[in-house]
Parts: structure tokens; sequence; C-alpha cells
């Protein structure tokens, strides 16, 4: 008799993996928590959007601090960065910019920087893509003003914070230490090596700036519960010397590493697997598009068909416009601030 022979079967790849169907994938997540109590709040990387859009419609207390207009179509709010997060503060990709984020929300000004010029107008450098460029600095400080007192109203009603980590590597400012959404440059402002540098971060990076988060995000909320998840969407291009494939590898190596040990380390922080179900080896690759890189909607019923089944809401989902319907059913083009550097590439001459 050995430690291995009392493990019960999802512990062994043959009678989990082998001799299962790949969908089948019921003992891949068992919830630490209940999330169905309080109010929940998304954000993190692009894939975190599906999250977001799925929690919102499926009768869950979902926090969205920053509606669209109701008079506002599908085109123009995605556009204009709504119904994306449960705020309007874009994709946010590093722990070190959630971090930053929550102490800005509560007056922590050390990391603000002046708008950045893009074309004729000006944009936020914290969320350069969440609307067409406004037409003075003023109007952008004013609504990044507001902005962030809806952040920290995000913060203080949110009893789950669902957060999904997509990168390690990350553009900051030198003398204050601020990460950006993307590369300066690239969606306004520009880039300059005095000023900027990337940073990839490595795993003691991520666990004590995702700490550090927790800490904060405590003293806000003093019964809030966190759920971590990584993207499965590997990287559009590195700013490493590494092939994107080797980029990609350490990039979700670290962040999952660093999740899994907060996970293990505190009883309030859980994880959920969506990394594992769409990118593992017995998927196959079946949830990727033909690029290999975009998550076709398969997948994300997947992943969400998995969290929901452990995660159940206590009131029916609302009911959604024919509209609305098609529009959740089949969107899969999210709105990431990385493909703009795919899109600078290509418009090179």
């Amino acid at each position: 008799m050995h430690p291995y022979k009392l493990q019960p079967s999802k512990a062994r790849w043959r009678e989990t993996v082998s001799l299962k169907h790949p969908l089948d994938i019921a003992e891949w997540y068992e919830r630490k928590f209940q999330i169905s109590d309080g109010g929940i709040a998304a954000g993190g990387s692009c894939f975190a959007q599906h999250i977001g859009t799925h929690l919102r419609t499926s009768g869950f207390n979902f926090i969205d601090r920053e509606p669209a207009p109701p008079w506002m179509g599908f085109a123009e709010t995605q556009k204009f960065g709504y119904n994306l997060y449960s705020a309007r503060f874009g994709n946010i990709y590093s722990p070190r910019q959630l971090f930053q984020l929550l102490r800005r929300s509560m007056g922590d000004r050390s990391f603000d920087e002046r708008p950045w010029r893009h074309g004729m107008g000006f944009v936020d450098p914290f969320r350069p893509t969440i609307e067409p460029p406004l037409s003075t600095e003023d109007e952008v400080l004013i609504s990044r003003e507001l902005h962030l007192q809806h952040v920290a109203a995000m913060f203080k009603n949110a009893k789950t914070f669902i957060f999904t980590l997509g990168l390690t590597e990350t553009w900051t400012n030198r003398k204050t230490g601020a990460a950006y959404p993307v590369c300066p440059g690239v969606s306004g402002g520009s880039y300059d090596s005095d000023i900027h540098k990337l940073q990839n971060f490595d795993f003691t990076d991520v666990v004590a700036d995702l700490e550090k988060f927790i800490s904060e995000f405590k003293s806000v909320r003093k019964d809030g519960q966190i759920i971590f998840t990584v993207s499965p969407v590997p990287l559009v291009a590195t700013a490493t010397q590494n092939n994107v494939v080797v980029a990609t590898t350490y990039s979700k190596s670290v962040l999952r590493a660093a999740a899994g040990h907060l996970a293990e380390r505190h009883p309030f922080v859980d994880y959920f697997p969506s990394y594992e179900i769409i990118s593992s080896t017995p998927m196959k690759s079946m949830f990727f598009e033909p690029d290999m890189r975009s998550v076709n909607k398969n997948g994300v019923s997947h992943v969400m068909s998995h969290f929901f089944s452990q995660h159940q809401p206590t009131k029916p989902a609302a009911e959604q416009k024919p509209s609305e319907m098609k529009e959740t059913v089949t969107r899969t083009d999210l709105i990431c601030d990385e493909m703009l550097l795919e899109l600078a590439e290509n418009s090179k001459v």
C-alpha cells in the first residue's frame, strides 16, 4: 500500500482522461465557496469579457457601475467600452495594473499620468481604447475621476471579484511605476525608452502584486472573496527575445502557478481552470479558431457551463430581447488591446 492507492480516480490520468470523453470534465473543478449571495464584479484580460457577459445574463447579481445609455446600440457600446466588465476600465492584463487600479480608485494619485495625445484628441493612458479620443486633456481627466469613483463603488459592493489573469509582460513608467494596458505609442502617446520600460514579471512578482491587491480589497470589503482564472488566449506578440509560443508558455505558467498558490494559501480565494479547459492536451485544440489563438463559441460555452455547474444563481435569468440574445450567443470578437500590436505591424509600409 502507498499514498497513490488511496487517491480518487480523478487523480489518475488513465481513469480521468484516457478512458473518458474529453468533454467529461465534471471533476475538474469543485467550488470553494458560494458566490450567489452578493454582488459579483469581473475584470481582467480580454477573455474575461466572456465571463462578464454570461454572468450578466444568467441571473447573478452582476455589478455594472457604468452601464451603457439605453439608446446606444450594441456596436456603439463595444466601441465606447460599455458592457465589457463591471466598470469601463477596459482590459486589465497584469496583476500590477489591477492593484494600481484599486489604489487609484481609493485616492492614490502616485501613479497618475497626463492624457496621451492620440490623433486629433486625447486618451487616458490607463484605458486608451475604451472610447474614441476626447477633444481636450481636461475632458479626459474629468472622465477619469468619475470613472475611478465608479471603480471604488464596484470594489466596495463586490462580495465576489472574478479576475482573469492574462499577461506577465507589462509596459511601465520608469519614474512612477505605473503599469499600462498597452505599450505607449500603440494607442496614443509615444514610446520613449528613457521613460518607459518592459517588465516581464516572474512568479515572485505576480504573487507579491496579487497579495497586495488581496490585502487592499479585503480592507475595502472585509467579507470579500476572489476567484482567479487564467486566460487561455495566447500572446499576440512578445517584446522579449523568445519565440511567441515559448513566451506564451512562460506567461501562462507563471500566472497559473501564482493563482494556484494563492488559492491554496487563502480560504477566500478560489481558482477556476478556464485555461486548462481550453488549452490542455485532452482538448486537442478543438476550442480554438483556425488562427489557433481565438477561442471559439463552443469553447466559451464549455467553460461557462462548467462554471455554472458549480455556481448557480439565486434568481432566474433576466429575459433578453431577441437582438440581445443574438449578440450574447454569437459574440466571439473580443475587444483586445493586444490586437492593436498586430494591426500596427500589418499597417507598416
